[in-house]
Parts: structure tokens; C-alpha cells; sequence
């Protein structure tokens, strides 16, 4: 795809003025000082078996991460080294944490194997969102039990300082100082087809806001993934020529941190995006799509667009629902105290991601 047709979307976007919150500062150093009470709730009770033993925590919900600095520059990533931990030669069954390095920085991230699983096995990346972290993700979005149902495998990596590098200005620290997540992201995917059986067409890329915008880039940057599953996100990268990717998008019209119609989000990261819309018309040129069917059943919306080579690109959308990964666990105790959006019970967004995967390959 021509360059041209990328700054076209971004040129969608709407550049206003960042709103101030409204808020006193006496309720911000409250806020601040409430946080980490909340992301304690989440940690785990045990520490995991495996290469790495870490205690990790995050708010359910991924709000973006701190306020975005510089972007990295654009292109494809180049896989720096990456060295698994030589502590065992194949994923066990259960969930274990295990660790690589890339670019000289060691970078962990936890591994689903159901008991039982195909060979080769289909593998999902999971994305957390902002202030999320490879734990929570794990316990918050019951990819875990779907694996067990569907017997494929889960990857769940950690972003440094619990958010992603996606280009485009966001998010965090990983942003502001050029952190390589798609040298990450796709090291992750290597070492894993390195321990077991793995089926190369079937690998797909999943996540929640700054993890969803993360699911973007990697298939503007790679192609590794036969298709992506985004929620709550949107599209920041520079997109000039990916290759041809299935998307399901789901996203709520009230979500106020990555708005639906587009412009500033609420939240730390003040998210710029292009509308919903948007970003779903650009995949669907990209992939060759014929004109999308629409039906609604209840609050969702589902546009469904077919396209060559068995490809897809599906947007579904839920009326009123916010910042959120519809079927979620929820977390109440983040949702009185930090105000996040509670999961929309409108439908399951693990199993319909999942059933929309496993009907495409990478061809």
C-alpha cells in the first residue's frame, strides 16, 4: 500500500486540544496513593514455577500507561539477539514465567500449555493493557481456559514498566526511550516454536488498549501473525505497506480513553486516534475486502467484510460499553476507587476472538 493512503489515516485524526482533567489535586495524590493498593489486589498468592519467579500485578481494564514521549523511528524491527534462558528445552503443561533477552535487556513474559494440545499448536499472543502486566492479563481475560477448550497454546509477554512502545507517541517509558517491542514481541513467538511444536499459520496477536494498538503494529511491522484480535485500541504506527492480516476489532462507542469517534482520550496516555471506522476501512483495503454486511442484535453491531484468500475484517461494536475486554473479570475495587469501565457482559470477548481465529490461517 502507498505511503499516501497511511497519512490519509492519520490525517483523520482529530487534533484538539488535550482536556484538562477535571480534578482537584488533593484527589490525584489520593488517586496516586491508592494505585498500588488496587494492583495488589491482583497479584498472585504463589509464586509460578519456572526459568523466572516474579510477582506481578495490574489494573484489569488496561488504561494506557504514563503520558507518551518520543516514538521510535518507523520501518520494520530487526530482531536483535535473543537468548532464551536455557532452564528448560520444552514448555511444561500448566502456566510458567520465562524470560529472554533482547537488545541486551532481559524481558519475561508467562506461557499457557493446556494438558492437552494440538502438535503443531496454534499459539495466541496476548497483549496486556497499560498499568497491566503479563499475571493480571493471564487471570483478568480466561485465555487459559480457552486454550484448554480449543487446545492451543498462550503467550502472555510483560512490557517494560507495564506498557508497549507502538510508535506513534505512545505509551510510557517503553516510548519515550525507543523501547524495540516488536523485536520483543516477535522474539517471544521464536523462542516458544523453539520449545515445542507450533504451527507457524496459525499464530495470532491479541491485546487490550495499549496492548490492542500493539496487536496493530506488530502487523504493520511483521508477518508473523495470521490474524489480530484489538479491543479497546486503535492504530498510532505508520502503516505503508503491511501485509494482508485478518482483524476482529471490538470496541465500545462510550470508551472515553481511546474515544470510538476518534481525537483525545481521557487517561495519562491521551490517546490521538483516528476513528473506529477509520481504522477498519483501512484493513479492509489493505486486505481487498468486498463491501462490509452490517447487523445489530441488541447493543452489538457487527460488521463483517470478506475478503481474498479467506481473508476477514470484522468490527464489532458495543453501544454504551467504555474502556473495557467485554466478559472480563472484574475488578470492583478499581472500578469504585480509579473509576475504570466495567467488562460489558454484551458477549465474551475471548471466545469470539478465538472462534474468529481459528477460522483463518496465515497464507
Amino acid at each position: 500500500m502507498p505511503r499516501s493512503h497511511s497519512a490519509r489515516l492519520h490525517s483523520a485524526r482529530r487534533h484538539v486540544p488535550r482536556r484538562h482533567v477535571a480534578r482537584s489535586r488533593t484527589a490525584r495524590l489520593i488517586a496516586l496513593v491508592l494505585l498500588p493498593l488496587v494492583l495488589l489486589t491482583a497479584c498472585r498468592a504463589t509464586t509460578p514455577d519456572g526459568p523466572v519467579a516474579t510477582v506481578a500485578a495490574g489494573v484489569p481494564g488496561g488504561a494506557p500507561s504514563a503520558a507518551p514521549g518520543g516514538a521510535a523511528a518507523g520501518g520494520t524491527s530487526p530482531v536483535g539477539p535473543a537468548t532464551p534462558n536455557p532452564a528448560a528445552p520444552t514448555i511444561p503443561v500448566g502456566s510458567t514465567s520465562q524470560s529472554l533477552t533482547v537488545d541486551a535487556a532481559t524481558r519475561t513474559y508467562r506461557v499457557y500449555r493446556p494438558a492437552e494440545v494440538a502438535s503443531p499448536a496454534p499459539l495466541v499472543v496476548f497483549l496486556h493493557g497499560g498499568f497491566g502486566s503479563a499475571d493480571q492479563a493471564e487471570k483478568a481475560y480466561h485465555w487459559d481456559q480457552e486454550a484448554d477448550a480449543g487446545h492451543f497454546v498462550v503467550v502472555y509477554p510483560d512490557g517494560l514498566d507495564r506498557a508497549w512502545n507502538t510508535d506513534g507517541g505512545c505509551c510510557g517509558t517503553p516510548s519515550r526511550t525507543g523501547v524495540d517491542d516488536v523485536a520483543f514481541v516477535t522474539a517471544v513467538v521464536h523462542a516458544v516454536e523453539q520449545s515445542m511444536p507450533i504451527d507457524p499459520a496459525r499464530v495470532y496477536a491479541t491485546g487490550i488498549s495499549n496492548g490492542g494498538i500493539m496487536a496493530y503494529t506488530l502487523a504493520c511491522r511483521t508477518t508473523l501473525f495470521a490474524a489480530i484480535g484489538p479491543d479497546s485500541a486503535t492504530e498510532l504506527a505508520d502503516c505503508p505497506d503491511p501485509a494482508p492480516t485478518s482483524v476482529i476489532h471490538v470496541h465500545g462507542t462510550a470508551d472515553q480513553t481511546i474515544r470510538y469517534d476518534g481525537g483525545v482520550g481521557d487517561g495519562p496516555a491521551h490517546v490521538d486516534g483516528p476513528p473506529v471506522a477509520t481504522v477498519n476501512a483501512h484493513w479492509r483495503q489493505i486486505d481487498g475486502c468486498a463491501a462490509p454486511e452490517v447487523t445489530t442484535s441488541g447493543s452489538v453491531t457487527t460488521s463483517i467484510a470478506t475478503c481474498p484468500s479467506g481473508r476477514t475484517v470484522e468490527l464489532i461494536t458495543i453501544d454504551g460499553a467504555g474502556h473495557q475486554w467485554p466478559g472480563a473479570t472484574p475488578n470492583r475495587v478499581a472500578e469504585r476507587l480509579l473509576g475504570t469501565d466495567p467488562p460489558s457482559q454484551a458477549l465474551d470477548a475471548t471466545s469470539v476472538i478465538w472462534d474468529f481465529f481459528s477460522g483463518h490461517t496465515l497464507s
